[in-house]
């Protein structure tokens, strides 16, 4: 009985990161073969970072607040 391996399929991936490929080597380092800096920005345009965004809902509740008691106190 032979083994056969799974063909090794490409993943979908966004046309602009057509070709992507990432590796570890053996000591942990990440080697892609596009820049870092492309990526990011990829990244930065496409993923929304859900710490930042709590962040701002927090900020602007805080403010709401702020301003719920600055028009209490007027009255």
């Amino acid at each position: 009985m032979k083994n056969k391996k799974p063909k090794a399929e490409e993943a979908q991936v966004n046309p602009e990161l057509q070709g992507l490929d990432i590796r570890v080597n053996e000591f942990g380092e990440i080697i892609s073969n596009v820049s870092v800096e492309k990526l990011n920005d990829f990244l930065d345009r496409n993923v929304i970072d859900r710490k930042l965004e709590e962040k701002v809902e927090k900020e602007q509740k805080e403010k709401n607040s702020q301003k719920s008691v600055k028009k209490s106190k007027k009255k």
